[in-house]
């Protein structure tokens, strides 16, 4: 195996990115039950797009496209919930740099709005508001809080997506 990973095949490439997500998400339900972090809306949402981009990188290693057309299609299918990802996290770091002031009341938990609420459209729209305790910032490593390294690594898996569907071969 070459060290480069941008010399890699698309489908070790593709692997790493499903074993990135896999890994990340392996944390957060650590986080959530072994350090007793309580996921907010926001958080959840952010786990469904990064098992989409897990689950499409696994997929596309596993068809390992020859063509250039198909590992192009790949590598825009894993972009696209790598790009919801990043901007449903990029919403919630800026939900965490309010001002005090402005940050919304905390709302309901996302099981009674699921069985609340008429439709998954207003779900989506009530969760993409967030509310006070997506503004909280309660686990940080090296002064970054989860939602930025989580969007950190929406855009890396992103980008990694591109140039593996989009490298010349």
């Amino acid at each position: 195996m070459k060290a480069n990973p941008f010399a890699w095949s698309f489908r070790l490439q593709m692997l790493f990115g499903f074993a990135v997500c896999a890994a990340l998400l392996s944390y957060a339900v650590f986080a959530q039950y072994g350090e007793l972090y309580e996921p907010c809306p926001l958080c959840i949402f952010q786990r469904v797009a990064m098992a989409a981009v897990g689950i499409v990188g696994l997929i596309a290693a596993i068809a390992d496209p020859k063509g250039a057309t198909g590992r192009r299609i790949w590598g825009l299918l894993a972009f696209i919930p790598a790009a919801i990802g990043a901007a449903i996290a990029a919403r919630h770091v800026w939900l965490q740099h309010l001002p005090a002031d402005q940050v919304p009341a905390c709302g309901p938990g996302l099981k009674y709005m699921i069985e609340s609420m008429p439709s998954w459209m207003d779900v989506i729209k009530k969760v993409l508001a967030g509310s006070g305790e997506c503004a909280e910032v309660n686990w940080t490593f090296a002064g970054f809080s989860m939602p930025e390294w989580t969007l950190l690594c929406f855009v890396l898996l992103g980008i990694g997506a591109l140039a593996a569907g989009f490298r010349r071969r």
